[in-house]
C-alpha cells in the first residue's frame, strides 16, 4: 500500500514538473514572438503614405537639413531604446535620402 501512494506522489509531482517547464517554455516562446512582433514585423507594416507623411513634415519644418533632423529623432529613438521608432525613422530617413538624391542634392548630415 506504501509503494503505491508513494508512486501517485511520485506520478503527480512528475505532471506537476513537466506542466511548470512547458508553462516557462510557453512564457519564453510568447516572450521572444511579442520582441519579434513589437520590434521588427509591425514597425515595416507602417503605411508608405505615413512614411511619406512623416517625410514632408520633417522637410517642412527643416528645410535646410532634413536629413539631419530625421536622424536626430532616430537617435531619440536609439536612446529611448525604442526599437519599434527606431525602425520607422530609418524608413523615413530612408525616404529622405531618395528624395534628396533623385533632386540631386546632398545635405550635410553625420548619418
Amino acid at each position: 500500500m506504501l509503494a503505491s501512494a508513494w508512486d501517485l506522489v511520485t506520478t503527480g509531482l512528475s505532471w506537476i514538473g513537466l506542466a511548470y517547464a512547458v508553462a516557462g517554455i510557453g512564457v519564453f516562446v510568447f516572450g521572444i514572438g511579442f520582441v519579434i512582433w513589437h520590434e521588427s514585423i509591425k514597425p515595416r507594416l507602417i503605411p508608405r503614405e505615413e512614411i511619406s507623411r512623416l517625410a514632408d513634415d520633417i522637410a517642412a519644418r527643416h528645410p535646410d537639413d532634413p536629413d539631419n533632423a530625421a536622424y536626430r529623432e532616430l537617435e531619440a529613438a536609439w536612446w529611448k531604446s525604442d526599437g519599434a521608432e527606431q525602425v520607422k525613422w530609418k524608413r523615413v530617413l530612408k525616404e529622405i535620402r531618395r528624395r534628396e538624391a533623385s533632386a540631386g542634392t546632398t545635405s550635410g548630415s553625420a548619418a
